[in-house]
């Protein structure tokens, strides 16, 4: 029996842009999976460095192929660092999720924090996508990539988590970042239907 597949579609976060290989979020959470008891499971790594949510809606439909059961949603960062319009963001998240409801595919959203500097009207706008998103999709909904960082981490303690250009973890922040997220994953995989085979 092989175990179910998991997508990862995102960016450089998920990618593991400048690190090496093993040190990346999939592989991490590969390991993670099979230290808890789940090593059947395949994870692939869909993502693409500075990839926007427009790129992910662009190729989600040919990264669900019949063999994927899962789908781990990361995007909107490199959205927010450009400043893209909330409601192009909600457009293609949403576009995005309803490929995976047509291939029946199970989702983990991973929702984003926006920083203050485009305004409070941005802020609410952008952070409102995900939890909407997932309500209306009846996905599993993590508040962010960073979950495991906890709410009051300071920034001053954070620093030694992340590479010098202080926005893409280096191993040690990859491996709190799926602390975080595994136990969502966890969740994930036990709404894969079970199909017996």
């Amino acid at each position: 029996m092989t175990g179910p597949t998991i997508v990862a579609l995102g960016d450089s976060l998920t990618q593991g842009y400048g690190l090496m290989e093993q040190d990346g979020f999939v592989p991490q959470l590969r390991a993670w999976l099979a230290e808890n008891g789940v090593d059947e499971v395949r994870v692939v790594n869909a993502g693409v460095s500075g990839d926007t949510t427009a790129g992910g809606l662009s190729r989600v439909a040919w990264t669900l192929t019949p063999q994927v059961d899962a789908m781990i949603v990361a995007l909107g960062g490199n959205d927010m660092l450009r400043g893209t319009d909330p409601a192009v963001t909600r457009a293609n998240i949403d576009g995005i999720l309803a490929e995976a409801d047509k291939a029946g595919v199970q989702v983990l959203l991973v929702g984003m924090q926006a920083p203050g500097n485009y305004g409070p009207e941005y802020k609410r706008d952008f952070e409102a996508i995900w939890p909407d998103m997932a309500e209306k999709y009846d996905t599993l909904l993590a508040p962010s990539f960073f979950v495991g960082f906890g709410e009051d981490a300071e920034l001053g303690q954070m620093q030694q988590y992340f590479q010098p250009d202080g926005i893409h973890p280096n191993a040690e922040g990859v491996e709190k970042v799926v602390e975080g997220l595994g136990p969502y994953v966890l969740e994930l995989i036990a709404r894969i239907p079970d199909t017996g085979d």
